[in-house]
């Protein structure tokens, strides 16, 4: 089975599905998303979209009212693709810490998510997101997925590996490699069990050539869909990988196991 690791939805979701079919991938991770650079015609419909995206990252946008329309963009693809789709569910990071957990049981849990993310805390502050691992935590270990690239810092992902080591049956997935400081994300998931590395949008070929082979059991093929794209993404890992277990394992199986799909 091949197994898009990382992907956001789409508008509208039969494109989506069109480039898993054109990729040769199975299932993909869906997390739900408020921007929606697909949709941009123009450079100046773009600069809205990601002015979105900018404003999520920075911490500007928690507003309950596009939550709830992301969430329902989620929950229609979900039931128009169920054999396609893995859905991850989000929680606000500003919520306090007994309603995140509330948040968790109620939204992940019971609405039959399969994980927690793409949690996006803002730049230096990578340590809101432990009260989501506690709760993961007490719901048996669910997978938390955390964005890596900018604008995550070193010093967040040195918060992420030391917040993996308080809550070790949390599978913690660093996703877009590290983005720029991939050299540390590898260093960091390589000396911490519980830490996978999504390896979707790599500037650098040869990055993705040295995640996996630092750590071929942790380390999962992702497109960050439509951020990216799920053939060139597929093609990378391919590239540099050689027919085999290894490359199995990247492309689907260790997804598949960390999902509960195998």
């Amino acid at each position: 089975m091949i197994i898009d690791a990382h992907s956001h939805v789409h508008d509208p979701v039969a494109d989506h599905i069109a480039l898993l079919d054109e990729a040769g991938v199975d299932r993909a991770v869906l997390f739900m998303t408020r921007p929606h650079p697909e949709r941009a015609a123009d450079l100046a419909s773009l600069r809205r979209e990601m002015a979105i995206l900018h404003d999520r990252l920075h911490g500007r946008d928690d507003q309950a009212d596009t939550y709830r329309a992301a969430s329902a963009e989620l929950d229609a693809a979900l039931a128009a693709w169920p054999d396609r789709f893995i859905g991850f569910g989000s929680v606000p990071l500003v919520l306090p810490d007994e309603r995140i957990a509330a948040a968790v049981e109620r939204d992940v849990v019971e609405h039959g998510l399969r994980g927690i993310g793409e949690l996006t805390p803002p730049p230096g502050q990578a340590a809101r997101i432990e009260p989501v691992l506690r709760a993961a935590d007490d719901q048996g270990g669910l997978p938390v997925v955390v964005h890596g690239a900018a604008p995550t810092t070193a010093d967040d992902l040195r918060t992420l590996a030391a917040l993996a080591r308080r809550y070790p049956r949390v599978p913690l997935v660093v996703s877009q490699l590290g983005g720029a400081y991939w050299m540390d994300a590898v260093e960091l998931v390589r000396e911490t069990p519980s830490m996978y590395l999504e390896l979707s949008t790599a500037s650098i070929v040869f990055a993705v050539r040295l995640a996996i082979s630092e750590i071929p059991e942790r380390t999962m093929f992702g497109s960050d869909a439509p951020y990216g794209d799920p053939v060139l993404a597929r093609t990378t890992v391919e590239r540099v990988t050689a027919s085999g277990e290894i490359r199995d394992r990247v492309l689907g199986a260790t997804a598949a196991a960390l999902l509960g799909l195998s």
